[in-house]
C-alpha cells in the first residue's frame, strides 16, 4: 500500500473515489445476510464512507480501518460526532457510539482487534490495492477474522491495460481465485455502470462493470 499516495490524496482533497450516497448494493443485499443486531462489521480501508453510518443505523457496531487520519477526523466531524481517541498498539482508535475506526496500516490489525466481528463489508479495499498486495490482503483477512463471518464485496471489472488504477479492476475470476479457498463466493449481480462514471468513459474505456458478491466464511 503506497501510504504517501493515499495520504496526499486525502490531504489535497482529491477524493473522487468517495461516494456521497450510501452504496445501493449495500442497501439492497445487506439484509439478506440475516446478521443479528448488535454484531460488529469490519469495514477495511473505510475512508469516510457513509456506508458506516448506514450500517450503524441498522443496529450494527462498526469497526472501520483507515490509513489516512484526515479521513477519520472528517468522518466523525461530518456525522456530528466527537470521538474518544486512544492508542491501541501501533494503531490509533477513534470511537463514538456504535462506530470505531482504527487509524493506521490495515496489516497492523490483529485477530484480537477484530475478534468480535461477525461480518465484512468491502467496497473500497480490494479494488484499492495493486495485484501484488491483493494476495497479502486476503491472506491477512483469513488470519485475523473469526471462523464464522459473512460479508458483502463490491468490485470493478474493466480492461486494466487501458487504465492505470486505483481503483483497480478485480473481475469475478480473480475474486474467486483469491477467496474460494476460505469463503463461499456467490455473485449477486453484475451491472454495466460506464454511463454513470464519466471519468472512466472519458479515458476511453468501452465497458465498466460492478460485480457484487456475497461471502460466507467456510
Amino acid at each position: 500500500m503506497d501510504e504517501q499516495f493515499w495520504q496526499s490524496r486525502w490531504a489535497e482533497n482529491q477524493i473522487g473515489f468517495h461516494q456521497r450516497d450510501v452504496n445501493p448494493y449495500l442497501e439492497r443485499y445487506w439484509p439478506q445476510l440475516s446478521l443479528p443486531r448488535g454484531c460488529q462489521v469490519l469495514v477495511p480501508l473505510c475512508g469516510k464512507t457513509l456506508d458506516m453510518a448506514w450500517l450503524a443505523g441498522q443496529g450494527h457496531r462498526i469497526l472501520g480501518v483507515e490509513l489516512a487520519e484526515r479521513a477519520v477526523v472528517d468522518f466523525f466531524a461530518e456525522q456530528g460526532l466527537t470521538p474518544e481517541v486512544t492508542q491501541q498498539g501501533v494503531l490509533r482508535r477513534y470511537s463514538a457510539g456504535a462506530i470505531e475506526i482504527l487509524q493506521g496500516d490495515f496489516f497492523a490489525v490483529t485477530a484480537a482487534d477484530v475478534a468480535q466481528c461477525q461480518a465484512l463489508y468491502d467496497r473500497a479495499a480490494l479494488i484499492a490495492l495493486p495485484p501484488v498486495m491483493r494476495d497479502d490482503y486476503v491472506a491477512h483477512l483469513q488470519r485475523i477474522l473469526p471462523a464464522r463471518c459473512n460479508g458483502l464485496l463490491v468490485t470493478l471489472d474493466y480492461e486494466q491495460a487501458r487504465l492505470q488504477g486505483p481503483p483497480f479492476s478485480v473481475p469475478e475470476a480473480e475474486v474467486r481465485r483469491h477467496l474460494e479457498a476460505g469463503w463461499e463466493v456467490e455473485m449477486l449481480e453484475r451491472n454495466d455502470v460506464l454511463e454513470k462514471n464519466w471519468k472512466f468513459a472519458s479515458r476511453g474505456l468501452d465497458s465498466l462493470h460492478e460485480p457484487v458478491f456475497r461471502l460466507t466464511r467456510r
